[in-house]
């Protein structure tokens, strides 16, 4: 073969993006919610795991809707790795809403209103309906088209099960449904009666044997039992906010696409509230509670406060996980200060799961994932020394130097991480405690300089008594 016939096969690769939690696979507990050591990604925080798997349990049996769980502890402690373990434990099927505190201020709307929206997308409903639909292997399938190319096709189909077969006449509805979904002898499909939508569910294994070659997506599966016509209970599972957007005049579904939802009024709210309630009573739905999460929680001012507070009484509200690495401090909107920037009423209402800073051992640990996660290859060496950097400074920075010192790696055309990667890069890019330092020995250098400022405004405060009695040096030693 020529040259210039060669033929090149390229393998597809599913390209995802890496994230800060893009690791963590779940909480990592065992059937008796113990914490494993490393598991699913989370390293560490036993009793923290331990007390979120507690909620993730009481959540899945809807016994835990209109509590908040507060977790709280310092800096780079995996506090939002945990609320993403929660999330991924609840699996799909439970809504989990993840929101940051400052998100409200930038948002048009009003800041009742987008914590309304948050809360309301955490409450899923699950509609029953029963539908007739009709189930088959597809035998034969004909479809006429006009010569002309106007005009109504006609279409036959021969549907059986392993007990039965028929042939059915088509509409114009439904045959445009097989054209667009490639329907061929075969197929099992499903058609629903009253909608009159195709769904291919796959190929007959009896007809496994037809072509030589399948691609990966062939689903093969048996042929249906007992009678074509069926009836079948579905589910669909929506929240409470898709409802409200759906039903407010305004916008209308579209809104759900293009995100611009803008403020729903209170009486569509209320009204939606009663419908649901009613077809809870009637038992067609269920009210699923899910997880709202609002990370940097301090962020809040006193308003959103007393809304939450207001919020969590109602008989539509979910389980508020919220996440905050603040101490002592002042309640944004209020001259008062409290424990974590919370208003009191609210922290009693509170249950707080501390999480405790890494030990060294663990942050290796941490490290080893996340070299995994990024495709890094590290010399055992490297690690020891990144572990010691993220012990000397912080968890965050160690992890941002994995990456950099990658591409320091492969620039000099190695595969794996040595050393002398990692102090290069450290070199490179400055850590937070060496920032300041740079900071204070220059600061003459820089164009303002707060430090000086500070200093002569206690001077110029402690001048007259120093005039007084001479004791003025003394204090601005001891300052």
């Amino acid at each position: 073969m020529a040259d210039g016939e060669k033929i090149e096969v390229r393998d597809i690769t599913r390209i995802e993006r890496i994230g800060a939690h893009s690791h963590i696979r779940g909480l990592g507990l065992d059937d008796v919610l113990e914490a494993r050591a490393v598991s699913q990604g989370m390293v560490g925080q036993k009793d923290a795991r331990r007390a979120a798997g507690v909620v993730v349990q009481m959540v899945r049996e809807g016994k835990m809707a209109g509590r908040c769980i507060l977790l709280a502890g310092e800096p780079s402690t995996g506090k939002t790795a945990i609320a993403v373990g929660m999330a991924q434990a609840l699996g799909t099927e439970t809504p989990f809403t993840s929101m940051s505190g400052s998100e409200i201020y930038s948002l048009e709307m009003s800041k009742t209103e987008a914590l309304s929206q948050a809360l309301r997308k955490s409450i899923g409903v699950r509609i029953k309906e029963e539908t007739e639909i009709i189930e088959g292997e597809v035998v034969e399938i004909q479809i006429d088209r006009p010569v002309t190319g106007t005009g109504q096709k006609v279409g036959k189909v021969t549907l059986k099960t392993t007990e039965m077969e028929t042939n059915y006449d088509l509409g114009n509805k439904i045959i445009e449904c097989f054209i667009k979904e490639k329907i061929q002898a075969g197929d099992v499909i499903t058609i629903d009666k009253a909608s009159g939508k195709v769904n291919k569910l796959g190929r007959s294994f009896t007809r496994a044997r037809d072509y030589d070659a399948t691609g990966a997506q062939t689903r093969f599966v048996q042929c249906p039992e007992g009678e074509l016509q069926k009836r079948k209970e579905v589910v669909h599972t929506v929240t409470l906010h898709e409802i409200d957007v759906i039903n407010s005049r305004t916008h209308g579904f579209l809104a759900l696409f293009s995100g611009d939802t803008g403020e729903i009024k209170q009486e569509v709210r209320d009204q939606i509230n009663n419908k649901v309630l009613e077809w809870r009573e009637e038992g067609k739905a269920e009210i699923n509670p899910g997880v709202l999460f609002i990370d940097e929680v301090h962020m809040l001012d006193i308003e959103c406060f007393s809304f939450l507070n207001r919020a969590l009484e109602s008989d539509m509200a979910p389980v508020v996980v919220m996440a905050t690495n603040r101490g002592i401090t002042r309640i944004r909107g209020t001259n008062y200060r409290s424990p974590h920037g919370i208003p009191i009423d609210l922290l009693d209402r509170m249950i707080i799961i501390r999480t405790i800073p890494y030990t060294e051992k663990e942050i290796k640990e941490i490290l080893k994932i996340r070299c995994e996660e990024e495709d890094c290859l590290m010399h055992p060496d490297a690690l020891t020394i990144l572990t010691k950097i993220a012990t000397d400074t912080s968890l965050r920075y160690a992890i941002q130097l994995i990456t950099t010192a990658n591409l320091v790696c492969r620039r000099r055309k190695a595969t794996e991480v040595t050393t002398e990667d990692v102090k290069k890069v450290y070199s490179l890019f400055l850590d937070e405690n060496r920032s300041s330092r740079i900071l204070k020995e220059y600061q003459d250098e820089y164009m303002f300089n707060e430090i000086e400022e500070q200093v002569e405004d206690i001077a110029s405060i402690l001048q007259p008594k120093r005039e007084e009695d001479g004791s003025g040096d003394a204090q601005l030693m001891e300052h």
